[in-house]
């Protein structure tokens, strides 16, 4: 998951230029949204070795902010650059969110390079191909994904319910045991959410590829109403922390999390190791970040080896998964053979590969996402 820190300065020194191809040494110059552990993760472990890989070359990464706003800080900076007829934009490569991968494609500032590295081929999940609707296909590399999944605690709920159906059952047989967020205060909530309206309607191919229906509202609003209930015997948490807080403390026995945060949270030792994760069937969202290189990036070669490194089994399994909690950009299957048996154990002994990829679902359209938001707050409540 991306949390929310402030980065104004990272973002101002983007947006006032940056070095240009025309330096001494070679920059590649990367931005990418997201907190400032993005930003670190480049600068401190993967620039470092692609700059001792290829000498003469320098990696400078800058951050443009959290969230979606994030994304479109870097959309702009392109977009004024494509509009100006600058021959050569001066960001080589970009990590963004769906969001913002797909109005960068519509408005033609990406380059289609995904076969042209050695490690496209090595991208299973369909985010790589879809994201939020757009086909955004030979256009990015995941980066990692993120996940939602359900946390229990195995002493109170030995055999947790394996379904949305059968968590409401078991909500209204044991109330209060069961916290998550609502739509505030975090994406773990509302995750929760889109899986619960996309398990009752049936459809969730549809709220995930479109093509978008305002018919569906009617659907959704049926999906929410028999929320209501539900959230009656539910203790509301305040945030995607306060759930893994309450669970740590034992106020709840059951929510919504981030695998990351949950990992997190284990290995500083906030968060009991004897909890546990699932995903819910028929699938619960996760979100990736992407890497992606504009149409007209000053260093486009250099920027294919900057991916193709980023997305090698090594690095994944060593910088993505091992430093960060976070589920590889590329299939697990991949990055197993490098990892020791304890990471590999942490990471996929309750959530397998497996259940990624049958059960870990991108979020919907953003119309869709934005009706059942608007739906929850009418009838869910």
């Amino acid at each position: 998951m991306i949390r929310k820190l402030t980065m104004l300065t990272a973002a101002v020194a983007l947006l006032a230029g940056w070095a240009g191809p025309g330096s001494a040494q070679t920059v590649l110059n990367v931005a990418t949204a997201g907190d400032q552990n993005m930003v670190d993760y480049i600068n401190d472990y993967l620039g470092p070795k692609f700059e001792e890989q290829n000498p003469g070359v320098s990696v400078r990464a800058v951050g443009t902010g959290p969230g979606d706003a994030g994304s479109l800080k870097i959309f702009e900076k392109l977009d004024a650059q494509s509009k100006a007829g600058t021959e050569q934009w001066d960001i080589d490569v970009a990590v963004v969110h769906q969001r913002g991968a797909a109005q960068m494609l519509e408005a033609e500032l990406l380059s289609n390079y995904r076969d042209a590295i050695s490690t496209g081929k090595l991208v299973t999940r369909d985010t790589a191909e879809n994201a939020l609707g757009a086909d955004v296909t030979g256009y990015v590399m995941p980066m990692f994904h993120s996940q939602i999944a359900i946390a229990y605690n195995p002493a109170v709920v030995p055999n947790p319910p394996k379904t949305y159906e059968e968590l409401a059952k078991w909500v209204a047989e044991n109330p209060g045991q069961f916290g998550y967020n609502g739509i505030k205060g975090g994406m773990s909530g509302v995750g929760f959410v889109m899986g619960w309206v996309e398990a009752k309607v049936g459809d969730a191919e549809k709220f995930e590829k479109g093509p978008y229906d305002p018919a569906d509202k009617a659907k959704i609003e049926q999906a929410l109403a028999e929320m209501k209930p539900f959230n009656q015997n539910v203790t509301m948490t305040p945030g995607n922390a306060g759930t893994l807080d309450m669970l740590n403390r034992g106020e709840i026995s059951m929510g919504p999390v981030w695998v990351d945060m949950f990992y997190t949270w284990q290995a500083d030792g906030k968060l009991s190791p004897d909890l546990k994760l699932q995903i819910l069937e028929p699938g619960m969202p996760g979100q990736p970040m992407y890497y992606i290189i504009p149409a007209k990036a000053a260093s486009q070669d250099l920027a294919r080896k900057f991916v193709e490194l980023a997305t090698s089994p090594d690095v994944q399994a060593e910088g993505i998964v091992k430093r960060f909690n976070w589920y590889p950009g590329i299939d697990a299957s991949h990055v197993q053979p490098k990892l020791d048996e304890a990471s590999w154990s942490k990471l996929f002994t309750d959530v397998t590969p497996d259940d990624l990829t049958s059960k870990g679902k991108p979020f919907p359209l953003s119309q869709y996402f934005t009706d059942i938001l608007e739906a929850y707050e009418r009838v869910a409540q």
